[in-house]
């Protein structure tokens, strides 16, 4: 399966739809780490689900999905951007056992489940939403979100298979209240609640959505690439040791002999041995040539 989001709309109707198929990115992110399936599955949705919701930006920026609470699973976090790039993460808890896969979202997550939502544009400020996890899947929990932060219709389905996900949204755009589209949203709802998981999974999209609306009027637009793309770095890593500051950084070094920080997101390794931290210290970095 090639990643995409294949971006619709219904012609003379305010509803407009995106449909994301994954393949090789949620095999990126699962192959790293060795999760339980009911987390792995989970993850997977939510990597499908960060993708379309970040389809609903109209600026250069990431948006990033989290679940967290106190119960089994502590977290779930996704950060797409407006170039669809992933990357994904999942945290457990140490009451996790084999039988937390046969808990609900709610008691996955625990009293104090949340589900925030961050929107963090490239020029401008940030933006974040919560609301709780009482739904009992994580479309429903979004649905929620959509319905108290955007206040535009929106529905949303989602599967996960073997490393592979799938989702679809649909949402209605202003001008919805015009009379001759009073059915339309209703009548694409009760439409799109007959996709199997299987055939979200696996038929080509023109195929899938065709089966589903084959009565309606469908306009496709260009399909995008989805890709795995951890933004750790050197650098990245450099600015955090820097904020540690020089007492914190020497200590390390005379405790240690040498920093060693790995990426939770891709198990990327970055050491900084006595020399780089006399280097980053003196205002060198990664662009800084190092003399042996």
């Amino acid at each position: 399966m090639s990643d995409q989001v294949q971006r619709f709309h219904f012609s003379d109707s305010p509803v407009r739809g995106e449909l994301v198929q994954l393949g090789g990115s949620v095999e990126e992110v699962l192959e790293r780490h060795d999760y339980p399936e009911r987390v792995a599955a989970l993850l997977a949705e939510a990597m499908a689900a960060s993708v379309l919701l970040t389809s609903t930006l109209k600026f250069a920026g990431s948006l990033i999905l989290q679940a967290r609470g106190n119960g089994p699973l502590e977290t779930l976090m996704v950060e797409c951007n407006h170039r669809r790039e992933l990357r994904a993460i999942a945290g457990l808890g140490e009451d996790w056992s084999p039988a937390s896969d046969a808990m609900t979202l709610a008691q996955l997550f625990g009293s104090e489940g949340q589900l925030v939502i961050t929107i963090d544009p490239e020029d401008g400020q940030r933006y974040q939403g919560i609301v709780p996890l009482d739904g009992d899947t994580l479309a429903e929990c979004l649905e929620h979100y959509f319905a108290q932060s955007e206040q535009l219709p929106t529905r949303l389905w989602l599967a996960a298979g073997d490393e592979c996900a799938a989702g679809l949204l649909l949402q209605v755009l202003p001008g919805h209240d015009r009379p001759e589209d009073a059915d339309i949203w209703p009548r694409l709802c009760l439409l799109t609640d007959t996709v199997s998981a299987p055939e979200l999974l696996a038929l080509p999209a023109t195929e899938l959505l065709f089966r589903l609306y084959h009565e309606e009027t469908v306009v496709l637009h260009e399909s995008t690439g989805v890709t795995f793309n951890c933004s750790c770095s050197r650098e990245r890593t450099e600015l955090v040791l820097l904020s540690l500051g020089e007492a914190e950084l020497r200590g390390i070094i005379a405790e240690q002999g040498a920093i060693e920080v790995s990426c939770q997101f891709c198990n990327q390794e970055y050491r900084f041995d006595p020399v780089d931290v006399e280097q980053l210290l003196r205002g060198g970095g990664a662009g800084t040539e190092r003399l042996h």
